[in-house]
């Protein structure tokens, strides 16, 4: 099944805040989805009304659709805030209001009539028949359920026509059939369905033994006993089926999903028309939300540029630059697998980091309010929001403060809510205008991240697993090595962190010709470095290896 070359697929990004918002249709949503805590599953949501008026005027200004979520599932105390709440989303003017309860649907339908309704993925919809009957309803978009393969999705499309289809394509998944949990309720008094997820199926749990007094004591794991125990589950109605339990000393994560991206698959879902193509990113950071909208923007645009020659290579590099759990194509082609899942390591990373927001612009510099520590000699990447633009290196040897620019520092930190005044020549390989009107406010700036060893092997782990799972041959072998380096590297009490390329402070050159920095641009060492990166910027095709500097004999 292909659809017509005019249809183009929106991207859909959220907005736990205006901040935000205004981040997300600066990087290309075509659509971002929002609400507020008392009547949406978005309890962490940081809008007012007033904000979201303020969101909606935002988007729309910029050609930017706005949906709202309405989709709690509603307790007899919440239906008499219907009617002023339904009242008030008439008024601001949304161009979707996202609703799971069929009451709460049909309610909105009959006082409500001209508001586009979408059936949220709580809803559990799986099926073209599901999603017929909520056409029949009178619902404009259907969100299918995280479960639904693309098989599936595309049967959907097929006898479905006359109604919108949702699809998510990228962040946490949940362990649960579609967030329909209640073992954060058990285990946190915390409502998943309230939109108040403890998460508890990512802690780590460990193993006690109740003894006949009653008493209850940890059975601490050494290398002394481990090979004396192992750890199976037997479900009540399969009995003699075991299934083993990993456990060391640092417990066991028997739940963990990676989080959901389907950029290798995106073609798939283009070529069939999925209307709405939806990023997750509850109480997400405006760096996540910038990262992510930027690279799906790309992707999507570059398929519908050429669609035969698309690869996601180039993008999946992007994505890994935003904070996750490792990636997984989960539900896309049928059953998860083992490689779905983090079994030894459930830490949110990436070898990136958010650096800061640029808040103003000025006549002679730009101003960066800091969000995380950044020292002197660092390396500072500036994400342009024009999705055709290229990423900007900077290095600065200290800070001047915004106000005080005759006292530099040698490092800022977000907690003092620093802001850092950045002059246009700073940048003294680039044009002074085009900074400005490249790096306009909302503008991302990102750091590399400091990570241990066992984080640098976990990374590694998440990529092999990926290339895994869409089919590359003969990597079993490898994971498994892998695996065990990560065990071993967890296990040891090295701390120490270091960044992927070799620079550390004022120390050391990361080779890739970044503004400011004294070394590239003045070392002998690296003349051939400066040459391929000229060589680069007329045209040519050329990446620079991670050290490029010329070894004397």
């Amino acid at each position: 099944m292909t659809i017509a070359a005019t249809h183009r697929s929106e991207l859909l990004m959220p907005a736990g805040s205006l901040e935000r918002l205004k981040v997300a249709v600066l990087y290309g949503a075509d659509a971002v989805y929002l609400g507020t805590p008392d009547m949406s599953l978005r309890t962490k949501s940081k809008f007012s009304l007033e904000e979201i008026k303020e969101g909606v005027e935002f988007a729309h200004a910029r050609g930017v659709r706005i949906y709202l979520t309405l989709n709690l599932f509603t307790h007899n105390k919440d239906i008499e805030k219907l009617p002023a709440f339904v009242e008030t989303i008439k008024d601001i003017g949304p161009d979707g209001v996202i609703i799971a309860d069929p009451g709460v649907f049909n309610f909105v339908r009959k006082h409500a009539p001209d508001l586009k309704l979408h059936v949220s993925t709580q809803a559990n919809v799986c099926s073209w028949l599901t999603v017929d009957y909520w056409k029949d309803m009178g619902a404009d978009l259907v969100v299918l359920a995280r479960e639904v393969t693309f098989a599936e999705t595309a049967e959907i499309k097929e006898k479905c026509p006359d109604i919108r289809i949702e699809s998510f394509v990228h962040g946490a998944m949940c362990m649960t059939y579609s967030g329909r949990c209640l073992l954060s309720n058990f285990m946190a008094e915390r409502g998943a369905n309230q939109g108040n997820c403890a998460n508890s199926c990512r802690w780590h749990y460990k193993v006690h033994m109740k003894l006949k007094d009653g008493t209850i004591k940890e059975l601490p794991l050494t290398e002394e006993n481990l090979e004396l125990f192992e750890f199976v589950l037997e479900e009540g109605g399969r009995p003699g089926e075991f299934m083993p339990i990993e456990e060391d000393w640092r417990g066991s994560y028997i739940l963990n999903s990676k989080d959901m991206c389907l950029m290798p698959k995106l073609d798939d879902l283009l070529r069939i028309g999925v209307d709405s193509l939806k990023v997750e990113g509850r109480n997400k950071s405006p760096y996540y939300v910038a990262t992510v909208a930027r690279a799906y923007r790309r992707a999507i645009d570059a398929y519908y540029a050429d669609p035969e020659n698309w690869k996601p290579e180039p993008f999946m590099a992007e994505l890994e630059g935003s904070t996750n759990r490792g990636f997984t194509i989960a539900f896309h082609e049928g059953r998860l697998q083992n490689y779905a899942h983090n079994y030894d390591h459930t830490k949110a990373m990436a070898p990136w980091e958010y650096a800061g927001m640029i808040t103003e612009t000025r006549q002679d510099g730009l101003i960066l309010s800091v969000k995380n520590r950044i020292d002197a000699g660092d390396v500072m990447e500036f994400l342009p929001p024009d999705p055709t633009a290229e990423p900007v290196l900077l290095r600065l040897y200290d800070f001047a403060l915004d106000g005080k620019t005759d006292e530099p520092v040698d490092y800022v930190v977000g907690s003092r809510n620093d802001k850092v005044f950045i002059p246009y020549s700073a940048f003294d390989r680039e044009d002074p205008q085009s900074v400005k009107d490249r790096f306009p406010p909302f503008t991302i700036v990102r750091k590399e991240s400091m990570l241990a060893e066992d984080e640098w092997r976990r990374i590694k782990l998440d990529k092999t697993a990926q290339q895994i799972e869409l089919g590359a041959p003969n990597r079993e072998g490898i994971y498994k090595k892998q695996v065990a380096k990560l065990q071993d590297a967890i296990g040891t009490e090295n701390m120490e962190k270091r960044a992927r390329t070799s620079r550390k402070g004022v120390e050391g050159c990361c080779g890739r010709g970044c503004n400011g920095c004294l070394m590239f641009w003045n070392d002998p060492e690296y003349a051939k470095a400066r040459e391929l990166l000229k060589a680069r910027k007329s045209g040519e095709i050329q990446m620079l290896d991670r050290d490029m500097r010329e070894k004397s004999a």
